[in-house]
């Protein structure tokens, strides 16, 4: 680097470095410097010493990736953690999780679950979630005080939704909430239909005509059970995807969720189109909805990305696990141990997810000029012990307890394990008053 380069605002030397992009890549011995927000050096440390900067951290035991991103889930729904579990998907939103929403939905109920949420995410290493839920205006003011990145998907339903009475006003605040953050440094706006099965064809038209004028990612819950699909075929004569792809929804603007039943039709489709799946094995997993196809999809050239899900359902918002239950997982549906590697594995809970949401020129790997979402593992404790591969070692042998620093943005959210923006006894204290009432009214 030429001596005239101005110097950094904050240099971070840890003991490996990960980009993501290129893939497969650790760095030892190497920095990576921060300016204005963006990562704007990334060589070995004697050339990063000799840069300058106003701040140097040591990271020592530390392997420094990008943040995580989570690439779907109901921040709110933290509030509603454990409340009905145990049930089948059909069960659980019908008799349980819908009538619950109905009574406690309001903004204070989003503002302090969203707040919760954010805070354990932050704790857990994740510095980009898309979230889709109710009062979403609420949700991205949260957003915007914690200095989280994020994704709101507007929710869109057939019926009355809490801060919304039918599926036009909630696609009218949906786009006035598009154009009042269209400039927003961290945070974007999609549409979320909620589903096909909650959405008609002349009101899945009406978000293709929106999200093709605006330029607007759709966010959507596709093929999460096979019963979504059976039942598709006896109302519309076509698979839930075939019908999107009819209508128009398909392509790179599309984050599919779940896509727990794919047939060869169904591959066909997402990788002539370009649409994106987000997998969110745990939530699949506890409500029985099926086992998304990873490795076949990713071989086939379809980008996954990973999602929680909401704590409703998960039960938490901890990706670091759900992205070794997605490696786990998908070595078992592939049948082969090669499956999804610990590096791909960290690829689709960085990259891709960045890539699925639309980001991926601004976060998701460590390249210069991109924002410095950076996260920082401790790796130093006896249960990762002997270490030949940090990444294998993150994915297969830690938890989100090694947490030990976040950034967004350049600027630093977790600090030694310590939220920055955060109190983190009145979260609890808020928490514990929601679930009282919440509980109290189990009862009733």
């Amino acid at each position: 680097m030429p001596k005239s380069a101005p110097p950094l605002d904050l240099l971070l030397l840890p003991t490996w470095l990960v980009p993501v992009e290129p893939a497969g890549v650790v760095f030892k011995a190497h920095g990576i410097g921060i300016r204005d927000g963006q990562i704007a050096f990334i060589g070995p440390r004697e050339d990063a010493l000799r840069r300058g900067a106003a701040e140097v951290r040591e990271l020592p035991g530390c392997l420094l990736s990008p943040g995580l991103i989570n690439a779907h889930g109901h921040a709110a729904m933290t509030l509603f953690r454990g409340l009905a579990d145990d049930l089948p998907l059909m069960t659980w939103l019908h008799e349980h999780i819908w009538p619950a929403e109905g009574r406690w939905v309001d903004e204070a109920f989003v503002r302090d679950g969203t707040h919760l949420a954010i805070a354990e995410q932050l704790k857990g290493g994740i510095t980009c979630f898309s979230d889709m839920y109710f009062f979403p205006k609420i949700a991205s003011k949260c957003v915007h005080e914690s200095g989280i990145r994020a994704q709101i998907a507007v929710p869109l339903l057939d019926f009355p939704i809490p801060g919304a009475r039918n599926f036009d006003e909630a696609l009218h605040l949906g786009v006035e909430l598009f154009g009042d953050l269209r400039h927003h440094p961290r945070i974007s706006v999609a549409l979320g239909p909620h589903a096909p099965y909650t959405v008609n064809d002349e009101h899945l038209e009406k978000v293709r005509v929106i999200a093709e004028e605006l330029d607007a990612p759709v966010h959507m819950h596709v093929h999460e059970t096979a019963f979504e699909v059976q039942q598709s075929l006896e109302q519309y004569g076509e698979r839930p995807l075939a019908r999107l792809q009819r209508i128009g929804l398909l392509g790179p603007r599309l984050q599919a969720v779940h896509m727990t039943q794919v047939s060869d039709d169904d591959l066909a489709l997402l990788v002539e189109s370009n649409t994106s799946v987000v997998h969110c094995p745990e939530s699949n997993l506890k409500l029985a909805s099926g086992f998304c196809p990873v490795e076949r999809l990713w071989q086939a050239g379809v980008n996954v990305a990973v999602g929680t899900d909401g704590a409703a359902s998960n039960n938490d918002l901890d990706l670091l696990g759900e992205t070794r239950t997605a490696a786990l997982l998908a070595k078992a549906v592939a049948g082969s141990a090669s499956a999804l590697d610990a590096h791909r594995a960290l690829r689709m809970a960085t990259l891709n997810g960045a890539r699925a949401l639309g980001l991926e020129a601004l976060t998701g790997s460590l390249e210069l000029g991109k924002a410095a979402d950076l996260v920082a593992f401790d790796l130093s404790g006896l249960a990762q012990q002997p270490i030949y591969d940090p990444v294998s070692q993150l994915i297969y042998a830690s938890g989100r307890g090694c947490v030990k620093h976040v950034w967004v943005a350049g600027k630093q959210l977790l600090d030694e394990r310590r939220l920055t923006r955060y109190d983190e006894q009145a979260l609890h204290a808020s928490a514990c008053d929601w679930g009282r009432r919440i509980g109290a009214g189990l009862h009733e």
